[in-house]
């Protein structure tokens, strides 16, 4: 296989119905930055890009003024995207570097993940880079409380779009911003009407992109370190709960972690409550490596581990953050701590 920073990187725009996808993809279509994307969506209709289309390919495929590649998704997802692949490597289609996938409003993002990372063609070609999630400030609230999609949505995003805030009032607009970041501490929410921000922020940063991945691996740490203290002033020490026992927390180690104890830990969790464990992100600090290890996973998948050439910040411990579901954090810390301090002994009596 290919190193993993060189593969296609695959964006996926998801969110609950009515939060604003359409708007943001075609936000997103018009940078310039973003010229050399692919875009994958159910119908062109329902995204409106008439004022953009430039050319046709076929009765899947049209080419935008701004550049971009854009299909339909008729059938199967990965079939789809080999269709996309087959177009670039036969020059019926710019040769893309990213794809852009809208996802529908009530899609639950773990499979296309999934399909990224399993389909024995698409993992060769391509990865996942930036889960983007808009959330509806009017009605944002409500299909958290009320849909598990939504919630599944926001738990598993990079980067949080909250839309429509110029028709919510500013409490709701605030109140919901502090959900999100309990549900999802290290995804920055970036509002939509408020302030400018760059379209290429949204899918152009990643941990395996090597001009962005230690400012992204140090922007999620503080991000996660802000909600901490946050957290820790306010409830102790007890893990964020939500109405549907969703918990973000935190576990970090100032000792160096054995890799392969690691590993194999991570590997059981997932095996024995990969559909509860929905997002983890850590940067660790792995016994004889003299730089950091960077790990992040999506339920059962978990992304082939990334190296820093340096720390990003002055700690060198090990933080991992989770988001899980109906899981003890207590739990998980004393198995790991227990796979630390075998491997720790072992070492010890080699």
């Amino acid at each position: 296989m290919a190193d993993y920073a060189t593969l296609i990187p695959v964006n996926l725009i998801t969110g609950f119905l009515g939060s604003g996808k359409t708007t943001l993809l075609n936000r997103l279509l018009k940078a310039p930055g973003l010229a050399n994307t692919a875009v994958l969506v159910n119908e062109f209709g329902a995204v409106g890009l008439d004022h953009l289309l430039l050319e046709p390919v076929d009765g899947e495929t049209v080419i935008l003024q701004s550049g971009c590649v854009c299909c339909t998704i008729r059938g199967e997802l990965a079939d789809a995207i080999r269709a996309l692949l087959s177009k670039r490597e036969r020059g019926l289609v710019p040769r893309f570097t990213r794809v852009a996938i809208e996802t529908t409003g009530l899609a639950d993002p773990a499979p296309i993940v999934s399909t990224l990372t399993a389909e024995p063609v698409l993992r060769h070609h391509v990865r996942l880079g930036s889960i983007v999630t808009t959330v509806d400030a009017v009605n944002g609230a409500l299909h958290l409380k009320d849909n598990p999609e939504s919630l599944k949505q926001v738990a598993v995003a990079d980067r949080l779009v909250v839309t429509k805030t110029d028709l919510a009032d500013p409490d709701t607009v605030r109140a919901l911003e502090a959900e999100l970041g309990r549900l999802n501490p290290t995804a920055p929410i970036l509002d939509a009407v408020a302030g400018p921000f760059a379209p290429e922020a949204l899918m152009a940063s990643d941990v395996y992109d090597p001009a962005s991945k230690r400012g992204e691996v140090a922007r999620w740490l503080s991000e996660a370190a802000a909600w901490d203290a946050a957290h820790a002033a306010h409830h102790g020490h007890d893990p964020n709960r939500h109405g549907r026992d969703i918990r973000a927390f935190c576990l970090a180690f100032d000792r160096p972690l054995d890799w392969t104890a690691f590993g194999i830990w991570l590997t059981m969790l997932l095996h024995a409550h990969g559909r509860n464990v929905l997002r983890v992100k850590g940067i660790l600090n792995v016994t004889g490596l003299p730089t950091p290890v960077v790990i992040h996973g999506v339920q059962h998948v978990v992304h082939p581990p990334a190296h820093l050439d340096r720390w990003p910040d002055a700690e060198r411990r090990s933080r991992i953050v989770f988001i899980v579901r109906g899981l003890e954090p207590a739990l998980i810390e004393r198995s790991l701590a227990a796979f630390h301090r075998q491997a720790e002994a072992q070492r010890n009596a080699a």
